[in-house]
C-alpha cells in the first residue's frame, strides 16, 4: 500500500510549508546558543558514548565463543525498536516537524520511548534537530560533516563530527528559539525532567526481565550486556549516521538546499530516516521512503495510528510534488 497522496486529501502542502519557515525562522531577539554543558554533563555524555561501544566490541567474540540466546535477542529487538522508533516517529517526525497530530496519551509515549534511546531529553533533542534543519551544510549547522571543506582531510575529520564530534561541543542550543511550542507543553517538560529515572529504566529493565525470564543472575548480565549496552550502541550509530553517512554517500533523486542523500543500507536499521534526500527536500512529510521499493517502517507505525484513531492530520506526501522535486534536481544537474 503505498502512502503517497496523489489525491490531496491529506493536510495541504502550502500550510505545511508555512508551518516549516515558521518553525525554522530566525527571530534576532533570542541568540542561537543558550549556555554550556557542565562537568557532569559531559562526564555522563562520555560514559553513555563510551561504554556501550566498548560492549559492542567485546559483542563479536562473545558471540562467537558463547552464543547468544533467545531471551537475549528478543529482549535486544523489542527495546531496539521502542526506543528506536520513539526517536524516529516521536522526536523527529512528530516533535520536530510536526508530521501528524496525536492524542495525548500517544504524545506522551513517544516523547518516553525516544528518551529510552539515551540521545538526549526530549526538547533538547528537537531544538539540535530543528537548528540542523534551518542552516543545513550551512554555518550555525551543529552536525555537517562538510563544515571543514572539501578535501581528504576536511571530509575524514568533518565525518567524525558529524558523526560523533558534535556531541561533546559545549555549548546548547537556545530551546527557547527553537522550541517553544515543546517548552509550552507540561506533558513534555515533565517527561523531560524524568529523563534520569527513564535512562534507568532503559539500562535496568532488560536484565531485570533477563533474570526473570531465565531465574539466572547469568540471564540477567546477559540480557544487560546485550538488550542495554549493545543495543543503546547500534541504535546510537543508526542515529548518528544519519547526520554523517546520509550528508555524505548516496542517491539525490529531489531537489534540496544540503547534500542530504538517500542511503538503501541503513533503511531497515533506521526504521526509513535514511532516506534523507526525500526527507530534506519535503521536511513535514510522515513518509521518507516515497519512492516505490522504499521501506519505510517508521511511516508504516504512524499509519497503524492513524488506522487506529491516535493520530490525525497525517501530512502523507503527494506525488505530484515530489515530481516537480526531482525535475528541478535534474535541471540543477544539467546546469
Amino acid at each position: 500500500m503505498t502512502l503517497l497522496d496523489p489525491s490531496g486529501n491529506a493536510a495541504d502542502r502550502d500550510i505545511a510549508d508555512r508551518d516549516e519557515a515558521l518553525r525554522q525562522a530566525e527571530p534576532n531577539t533570542k541568540p542561537m546558543i543558550d549556555g554550556r554543558k557542565g562537568y557532569a554533563e559531559q562526564f555522563a555524555l562520555y560514559l553513555f558514548v563510551v561504554v556501550p561501544f566498548i560492549a559492542l566490541i567485546a559483542a563479536i567474540p562473545l558471540a562467537w565463543g558463547w552464543g547468544i540466546g533467545w531471551t537475549d535477542i528478543v529482549l535486544t529487538l523489542v527495546f531496539y525498536v521502542i526506543s528506536g522508533t520513539g526517536i524516529t516517529v516521536g522526536f523527529h517526525r512528530y516533535f520536530t516537524h510536526g508530521s501528524f497530530k496525536a492524542n495525548r496519551a500517544l504524545k506522551i509515549y513517544l516523547a518516553m520511548a525516544g528518551t529510552l534511546a539515551i540521545e538526549g531529553p526530549v526538547i533538547r533533542w528537537v531544538a539540535d534537530h530543528r537548528r540542523h534543519h534551518a542552516f543545513s551544510d550551512r554555518e550555525g549547522d551543529p552536525h555537517s560533516p562538510w563544515r571543514f571543506g572539501e578535501s581528504l582531510s576536511g571530509l575524514i575529520k568533518g565525518f567524525w563530527f558529524a558523526h560523533v564530534g558534535w556531541l561533546f561541543d559545549l555549548e546548547h542550543t537556545n530551546r527557547a528559539k527553537y522550541t517553544p511550542d515543546l517548552l509550552a507543553d507540561p506533558d513534555l517538560v515533565r517527561v523531560e525532567k524524568h529523563f534520569p529515572t527513564l535512562v534507568a529504566f532503559t539500562l535496568l529493565a532488560p536484565p531485570v526481565l533477563g533474570g526473570l525470564i531465565t531465574w539466572s543472575w547469568a540471564g540477567a548480565l546477559s540480557a544487560f550486556f546485550w538488550a542495554s549496552l549493545v543495543r543503546l550502541c547500534v541504535l546510537h550509530h543508526v542515529t548518528w549516521s544519519i547526520n554523517s553517512i546520509c550528508h555524505m554517500i548516496g542517491d539525490r533523486p529531489y531537489s534540496s538546499r544540503d547534500k542530504s542523500a538517500n542511503f538503501w543500507p541503513l533503511a531497515i536499521l533506521s526504521f526509513g530516516e535514511s532516506w534523507h534526500n526525500s526527507h530534506h527536500a519535503d521536511p513535514t512529510c510522515a513518509r521518507h521512503g516515497v519512492d516505490r521499493g522504499q521501506i519505510d517502517i517508521s511511516a508504516r507505525m504512524i499509519r497503524l495510528f492513524e488506522k487506529l484513531g491516535w493520530a490525525t492530520d497525517v501530512r502523507w506526501p503527494k506525488r505530484d510534488r515530489f515530481d516537480k522535486l526531482a525535475a528541478k534536481r535534474a535541471t540543477e544537474l544539467s546546469r
